[in-house]
């Protein structure tokens, strides 16, 4: 059986191969970048919740300077709008007074752009005190 000649010629392939090959590594390379990005947004935020922990641990620093230390590394790395939820408060787990952050903040599903509050941490440090 013999193939029409206007079926068998391939002339004009090149560009739509190209549009559909070029369309699909396009999506696949933002993909990576949105989770790469969506990687860093939580490595700042659980940074910025250690960092409020143990400042607000200190001997002589309250609650609400370990919540504005998170809020400011948040604040210069991604931005104000992601340190909007962060609660401090303290604990005692096994007889020792602990400080506790939990930081709620939006998940980058799109760019900046994300679900709001679907990414919480939290980080634990031992209080000190000026008793021992």
């Amino acid at each position: 059986m013999r193939v029409p000649h206007v079926v068998a010629d391939d002339r004009g392939s090149n560009p739509v191969e190209f549009v559909l090959v070029g369309t699909l590594l396009t999506a696949l390379t933002l993909a990576v970048l949105q989770l790469a990005l969506a990687v860093y947004v939580r490595n700042v935020v659980h940074d910025a919740a250690v960092e409020g922990a143990y400042h607000a641990a200190l001997a002589d620093t309250n609650l609400a300077e370990g919540a504005e230390a998170a809020r400011t590394v948040i604040e210069r790395a991604v931005g104000a709008a992601y340190a909007d939820d962060i609660a401090v408060a303290t604990s005692g787990q096994r007889g020792q007074e602990t400080v506790d952050v939990r930081i709620r903040t939006t998940l980058p599903v799109f760019g900046l752009i994300g679900v709001p509050y679907a990414l919480q941490v939290e980080a634990h440090a031992p209080a000190e005190s000026f008793d021992e």
